[in-house]
């Protein structure tokens, strides 16, 4: 009789879960689903349609937040085909090419909205510490030129990713734990050798967390900065300034570097908690970023209001 070697045979999907337990809640969950992303859509596209069109948002600060919206807009579409496939037509399977795909725009993405913000940092920075020349020493040509260049970074950082991915073989495990595809969750479904995955991994990790030390190292520069000001008021109002751009620093590190170090060092994770991290992740952080920049930024309210044929009062 011919036995048939099951460890021999690749797989051609993989299946990505939704959240454990709720099953029967999906597509409840789902209309809230839809909800955040349109929200997130719509609020990103709103904040480029309002710098776009008015002419005193050209300023250094407004361009950077919306290289921030368009890397919101990347994460909320790089998720968006497979979380409405899970929650709203109960459909978990994905090809192993789309998974590898999905991965890579994730991730890119991801580096690039860091990037953005450690940029937004030093544009912060620069503004207090020289007001004066703040828009001599940031030109619309030189932010045009450092957001190339951190695209370009971006890119080619998680371009070996779907690579490593897709010259390993993938044999009887087939189960993702997320609802979209992570090169640190595929890699594990792997059955040769993944020891280059394991460690570039790790090392894009390590620039995105070396990123967060970078912001927080403009932040120290910048309370030094503020230390000096004579003027109690004036201290309240440079700080003021940087309290949109903390908010989203928190927003997007905080579950960032909880869900790598709980992929990567945690022994007894939960796999719920894991998921919920995940999917707030890719969920919150578009939808909440323009949402923070329009409350705590002026110009951002008072135009979008103006839009909206509300005037502010």
């Amino acid at each position: 009789m011919f036995l048939l070697n099951t460890s021999d045979i690749e797989v051609s999907t993989f299946l990505l879960i939704g959240i454990p337990g709720l099953e029967h809640a999906h597509i409840w969950i789902s209309i809230l689903i839809c909800l955040m992303y349109l929200m997130a859509i719509l609020g990103n596209c709103t904040i480029l349609f309002v710098i776009r069109t008015e002419h005193s948002l050209q300023e250094p600060m407004f361009y950077f937040l919306s290289m921030l919206a368009l890397s919101d807009l990347g994460l909320s579409f790089s998720s968006l085909p497979t979380m409405l496939r899970i929650f709203l037509f109960n459909n978990m399977g994905i090809s192993v090419d789309a998974c590898i795909a999905q991965e890579f725009f994730i991730h890119g993405f991801t580096d690039m909205e860091s990037s953005v913000l450690l940029i937004m940092s030093f544009d912060r920075f620069v503004a207090i510490r020289n007001p004066l020349r703040y828009r001599s020493v940031l030109t619309s040509f030189r932010v045009l030129q450092i957001g190339l260049a951190f695209a370009i970074k971006s890119i080619l950082l998680v371009l070996p990713l779907p690579f490593t991915l897709k010259r390993l073989r993938y044999c009887n495990k087939r189960l993702l734990s997320h609802s979209y595809c992570l090169h640190q969750d595929v890699m594990k479904l792997a059955c040769s050798d993944n020891r280059v995955n394991f460690y570039y991994g790790l090392f894009v990790a390590l620039c995105i967390m070396l990123d967060s030390g970078f912001v927080a190292m403009s932040y120290v520069f910048i309370l030094k900065t503020v230390l000096c000001i004579a003027s109690h008021g004036e201290r309240l109002k440079a700080l003021n300034t940087c309290v949109s751009h903390i908010c989203a620093v928190l927003i997007f590190y905080v579950p960032i570097i909880t869900l790598a170090t709980m992929h990567r060092f945690a022994m007894h994770k939960s796999p719920l908690a894991m998921i919920l991290i995940a999917d707030a992740f890719l969920l919150v952080t578009p939808l909440m970023n323009p949402i923070v920049y329009c409350v705590k930024t002026r110009q951002i309210r008072v135009k979008v209001l103006e839009k909206l044929d509300l005037k502010s009062k």
